[in-house]
């Protein structure tokens, strides 16, 4: 069955009016083109709607029956239509992100003010995970953004980078080593570490840095959040080695942090997204702004 907006339209109009030439009026359609969406509805439905005489109109019984619920389906329509409208003129809607924990609360809140003033009524949920399933959040289209360190080339992904983050030394607030004002990596390996658990990419980086360094790490403790690492660190648990946009929230939680002696760790951070998925109008504004926010103002 194919029955339009146009056609369920003229069938109230008439329905409520019970004459063609006062419906007329109500649809601004002509009476041939009335009397043709009239008879294309009940062509559809299977059967008469209505009862005309030369003097009379009056409604069958299935037109009775069906008056009420062709309204809701106009009222339906039209609801679905201006919610529709809204979301495409960002006067509603909800939209997605998943970040890596350092970026989301450190940085993300400077996107979302900006994204907030030019778009109130959007809703947004973040999603503060690991740097790895903020990827495989993006993969499965369960989140429309994801912001994470650069995953490598994919298939199915692409990835906009913002910026280039380089990962710094975190210590105790009186340790020994704060006196040099640029971590040697190998005087660092003298102390015990505190990681993140595998399979982390930030761990398996930093691994793959001393092993070059020709040294390894005493791992003697592990957690799940950079937030807990920092606070681990300030307690004098061990040292640790962690992105330089965690560097405000290490020092928040006591710790303090050095640069690393070159070279170092380098990761580029950005926006991903889905390939061959179009992105609603809400996240491609959250987009632009990401972009225009942190490729103009690169953090330190």
């Amino acid at each position: 069955m194919n029955i339009t907006h146009k056609q369920l339209r003229a069938f109230i109009a008439v329905a409520k009016t019970r004459s063609f030439a006062e419906a007329c009026g109500l649809v601004h359609l002509s009476q041939p083109a009335l009397s043709i969406s009239i008879k294309n509805l009940e062509e559809a439905a299977g059967g008469r709607l209505l009862a005309r005489t030369t003097r009379t109109l009056a409604l069958t019984p299935e037109g009775e029956a069906f008056y009420p619920v062709a309204q809701q389906l106009l009222t339906d329509w039209d609801g679905a239509m201006e919610d529709l409208h809204n979301r495409f003129a960002l006067r509603r809607g909800k939209i997605t992100i998943a970040a890596m924990p350092s970026f989301a609360c450190n940085l993300l809140p400077q996107a979302l003010r900006r994204f907030r003033a030019i778009n109130p009524a959007v809703r947004v949920v973040v999603n503060d995970v690991i740097a790895e399933e903020v990827v495989e959040l993006v993969r499965k289209g369960r989140m429309e953004l994801g912001i994470t360190f650069d995953p490598g080339s994919s298939e199915d992904l692409d990835f906009i980078p913002l910026f280039e983050d380089r990962f710094v030394a975190v210590l105790a607030a009186d340790h020994a080593l704060l006196e040099q004002q640029i971590i040697d990596w190998r005087d660092l390996a003298d102390n015990d570490f505190v990681m993140l658990q595998r399979p982390s990419t930030i761990r398996h980086l930093i691994e793959q840095k001393m092993q070059q360094q020709g040294t390894s790490i005493n791992t003697l403790f592990e957690a799940h959040q950079l937030a807990t690492v920092g606070r681990m660190v300030a307690t004098e648990l061990g040292v640790s080695v962690v992105p330089s946009l965690c560097i405000s929230q290490m020092e928040e939680l006591g710790a303090r942090c050095r640069p690393l002696q070159e070279p170092g760790i380098t990761r580029s951070v950005g926006v991903l997204t889905r390939r061959r998925y179009p992105l609603s109008v809400a996240a491609q504004s959250m987009q632009e702004i990401l972009i225009q926010t942190f490729r103009d103002e690169q953090p330190d």
